[in-house]
């Protein structure tokens, strides 16, 4: 469900000062747990620490990301592979066939 309108977009408050306070200086990596906040204009350009529960992942912020939220890009599980035994012996068949 959407947040409401008249209540606007969620940004963290600290957030937003951790923004600005940086904007007057130099670029470094901000470190946030605020995955539900919402990336606004202002935050383009900057690169963000998103944790994603076990370490802070880089996120540098462009344009074509303002609506979507810090934590869709940084993600919380890691994808290993389908498949099984039939994917083994498919992935062994095209090593054969490399060497």
């Amino acid at each position: 469900m959407s947040r409401s309108l008249k209540k606007g977009p969620y940004m963290d408050a600290k957030l937003m000062k951790k923004v600005a306070k940086l904007k007057s200086g130099d670029k470094d990596a901000i470190k946030t747990w605020a995955r539900a906040s919402t990336i606004s204009p202002e935050m383009v350009g900057f690169t963000f620490g998103v944790h994603n529960g076990k370490d802070h992942i880089s996120v540098f912020v462009t344009e074509d990301m303002v609506g979507h939220k810090l934590g869709e890009f940084s993600l919380t599980r890691k994808f290993i592979k389908h498949g099984g035994k039939i994917q083994k012996e498919q992935e062994v068949s095209a090593k054969q066939k490399d060497n």
